[in-house]
């Protein structure tokens, strides 16, 4: 049966990026590579084994990168609890909040979203 493994963004500074998801979203770092042949490191992160669940693969091309987001991307989506105080948290600590929690429009799904340090969207979603 196919199954998700992950996904990969390119990030221009990793030690900010794993910063932001490890230390504001409390992803762990499952594993870290460096390739000095490509010039690139990666980083996957995630809330569980890669056997078990889809993780983030942070890629680092080495050197001076800068990447367009494009308009086909969307987002990341995270699960919280409570997503007023989840916010409230990451403003706190300095993570910009792009839209405040509250109901989706046309629904009731309370919703908010945040930027990444590459300006990546995580949307956070309260069950």
């Amino acid at each position: 049966m196919p199954r998700l493994l992950h996904t990969m963004l390119r990030v221009r500074d990793l030690d900010a990026s794993l910063d932001f998801y490890c230390q504001h979203f409390g992803m762990k770092l499952l594993r870290k590579q460096d390739f000095p042949g490509g010039e690139f490191t990666l980083a996957f992160v995630g809330y569980g084994d890669e056997s078990d669940t889809a993780v983030l693969e942070l890629t680092h091309n080495w050197g001076d990168n800068e990447y367009d987001l494009g308009n086909a991307y969307g987002h990341i989506a995270i699960g919280v609890d409570d997503a007023y105080a989840f916010c409230d948290n990451l403003k706190k600590n300095g993570v910009e909040v792009v839209r405040e929690p509250g109901p989706m429009k046309h629904g009731t799904t309370v919703i908010a979203f945040a930027k990444d340090p590459d300006g990546y969207m995580v949307e956070l979603i309260q069950p």
